[in-house]
């Protein structure tokens, strides 16, 4: 019997983070082709690469994948292909460099860094994979092959489910939900955060049978909770802390409208974002900005238009959305079409069927 080819997955997070979880369901999905160990990043950079390194030698791979381009992945794995000529696949699902650019807070110093970080890890790798179609063109206009890998949901999983009692005890009963999910960290510097989009939308629709949801944590959900005081709407918002999850699907089917916001330059346009699988997959109708991977997947009645980094003529837009779905509810039934669009481009045995055509090809070479 052959014996598997061993391929270290390095996953620049923690197993419960997104990577953490990306990196383990095409592990489970590839357990037969190859023999696959999971290293994850300590907290402590530095320490973090020697522990890696360490266990890389360990394990002796004959391939390294490394999830997100960060230094503590991309600095190890490159340190282990020094002895041993091992390749090296990089995915990764922003541009980071602009990204740390738009959100600011790091420096000259720190900007100049990630952007060696960015070219080194991409433009050494024996192949280079992208959760983006449009982030595949940028790369392509800069020399740069990749593979176009989006983002992955479990459809089965999250198939749509009924969630009348749990509607019922979170005041959700007769209204429209409208809601967001993720970690929402406010940006000092654009001065919004996730959910800003949606309390905005609220404040415009205060007094309708509309209801706006936040299933998340993080530093912008305070200052959320205040717009919504002295918006007067505070009884039409409701805060969800974190969901682990396996809970995931139930909530999601709180909602009758869930929203996908990303802005309208490179750092929008290369994403996937791993929110947009989770909502086709659950069968939820969604509002997205028509930009990224949404604009490709999704149909024109779901694509809103968005201009720039910050719009704040955009909750106007989806208010407008919002009150034709009001007006004819029936139309909350085109959602139930997204599950199959879902099981088509973002279930996880057919993006890892494409990660085992990516090892495959960079152990060949």
């Amino acid at each position: 019997m052959r014996t598997k080819r061993r391929v270290a997955f390095v996953v620049n997070g923690t197993p419960g983070s997104p990577m953490g979880s990306r990196a383990q369901s095409f592990a489970r999905e590839l357990e037969g082709a190859f023999d696959i160990s999971l290293l994850y990043r300590q907290p402590r950079k530095v320490r973090a690469i020697g522990e890696m390194v360490a266990a890389l030698r360990s394990s002796r791979p004959e391939a390294v994948y490394v999830f997100d381009v960060a230094y503590s992945g991309v600095v190890a794995s490159a340190l282990h292909s020094l002895g041993t000529r091992c390749p090296r696949v990089v995915d990764t699902g922003d541009a980071i460099f602009a990204l740390a650019r738009s959100v600011g807070g790091r420096g000259v110093a720190g900007l100049m860094l990630t952007a060696a970080l960015e070219q080194f890890g991409l433009r050494t790798a024996n192949a280079v994979v992208v959760r983006g179609t449009f982030h595949q063109k940028l790369l392509a206009k800069q020399g740069l092959s990749s593979t176009v890998i989006q983002d992955g949901v479990h459809v089965d999983a999250f198939r749509p489910r009924p969630a009348e009692e749990l509607r019922r005890r979170l005041g959700l009963e007769g209204v429209l939900s409208v809601g967001i999910l993720g970690s929402s960290i406010w940006s000092e510097r654009l001065g919004v955060c996730v959910g800003w989009e949606l309390v905005e939308l609220i404040r415009t629709m205060k007094g309708r049978p509309v209801k706006g949801v936040l299933i998340g944590d993080g530093t912008g959900v305070p200052r959320l909770r205040e717009w919504c005081r002295s918006y007067g709407i505070e009884d039409q918002m409701v805060f969800i802390d974190r969901v682990p999850y396996e809970s995931l699907p139930e909530y999601l089917g709180l909602l009758d409208v869930t929203l996908s916001t990303q802005s309208n330059d490179v750092v929008g346009q290369v994403r996937t974002t791993g929110k947009l699988p989770l909502y086709m997959a659950a069968g939820r109708y969604i509002l997205a900005t028509d930009v990224g991977e949404a604009s490709l997947v999704l149909p024109e009645a779901m694509r809103v238009p968005y201009q720039g980094v910050v719009d704040r003529a955009y909750p106007a837009r989806l208010a407008e959305r919002v009150e034709g779905l009001l007006a004819r509810p029936e139309q909350l039934k085109a959602a139930e079409s997204l599950v199959g669009v879902a099981r088509e481009r973002f279930d996880y045995p057919v993006l890892a069927a494409r990660v085992h055509e990516v090892l495959e090809r960079v152990l060949r070479a």
